[in-house]
């Protein structure tokens, strides 16, 4: 072996050797600050740099529902310091969504955990004159075209939920869409549009401050945060049930001791008792479930979605 190959065979060995993590971890979270996806990648971000000793940080790379970041994660080094909060768009419905995406839900992921599941709300400005589910469904049969929701990008919750309202109410309400949750919701509080569906981080601290007013859960339950708000399907729309959901993962062929260790420490960070209350308090629900179950749940959304957007009549786009 001559010098150069020698010196090669050194730094490979020698990066083999060190212990991961041993710089910092990227959490790249698919939507602007503020939403979901921002508030599980910083709770995760938080733990990773206690636990680790090495800084673990959240890049925000907004944009085409997710689809910019999932493209990134796609082409980014399996070596466990990129890694992406997935969520039910960017794995599981864009697939059947999108025509165009320069990656492959099924195969582009390293599923490490599913963190949390998050029921939605349907929320109205208080301008839109009804006040429960049957009221709003009767007003958008009464002045077709008239109601607008807003989106936070194609695939998006806040895309495939009032899509699936639409489709079970029958009736024709027109999108808008936003750069991400929190766009969305500043347009609805100010009145540029009339509702959304939006999830709990980002619209119940709306509701209790009286800026929006909510209708429904979007859960075939009432849920723990706001008992007292009945569901979508029990105050006007019977069988309506969605909710979506963000776990870590990272790009295709992580190692296998990696995923380990991250898995562990996601448990680690979401399982204490005043972490779980904290995400609890903003409509969260606690998962962390293992890799292995996270990339089974991941295959059943896919097809679950698929037959929403199908039966929906949502176009690929």
């Amino acid at each position: 072996m001559n010098r150069i190959g020698l010196a090669l065979w050194f730094a490979a060995t020698v990066a083999c050797a060190q212990p991961y993590p041993s710089k910092p971890i990227r959490i790249v979270a698919p939507f602007p600050p503020g939403g979901s996806a921002d508030f599980t990648a910083r709770v995760i971000a938080e733990h990773f740099s206690k636990a680790f000793g090495q800084p673990a940080v959240v890049e925000n790379v907004p944009g085409a529902g997710g689809v910019i970041a999932a493209e990134r994660n796609a082409k980014a080094a399996p070596d466990g310091y990129t890694l992406i909060v997935g969520s039910t768009g960017i794995m599981s419905v864009n697939a059947s969504l999108l025509k165009n995406i320069a990656y492959d839900p099924a195969k582009d992921f390293t599923p490490v955990s599913l963190v949390i599941r998050v029921p939605s709300y349907l929320v109205v400005n208080p301008k839109v004159p009804a006040n429960s589910v049957k009221e709003l469904i009767e007003y958008a049969r009464a002045n077709p075209g008239k109601l607008t929701y807003a989106s936070a990008g194609n695939g998006t919750s806040q895309h495939t939920n009032p899509e699936l309202f639409k489709s079970m109410a029958k009736v024709f309400i027109l999108p808008i869409t936003y750069r991400g949750s929190s766009p969305a919701m500043a347009a609805l509080m100010s009145g540029e549009v009339d509702m959304m569906i939006e999830l709990g981080p980002t619209s119940i601290p709306q509701i209790k401050g009286g800026r929006i007013k909510v209708l429904g859960a979007s859960t075939a339950q009432r849920t723990r945060a706001m008992p007292d708000v009945p569901t979508i399907a029990e105050a006007g729309l019977p069988g309506f049930d969605a909710y979506t959901w963000f776990g870590i993962a990272g790009p295709p062929g992580m190692p296998r001791e990696i995923v380990t260790r991250l898995h562990a420490e996601i448990v680690n960070a979401v399982t204490p008792p005043e972490v779980r209350a904290r995400l609890e308090a903003v409509g969260a629900e606690v998962v962390a479930n293992t890799p292995e179950e996270f990339a089974d749940f991941q295959k059943k959304e896919a097809v679950k979605w698929a037959k929403v957007v199908r039966d929906a009549g949502i176009r690929p786009e």
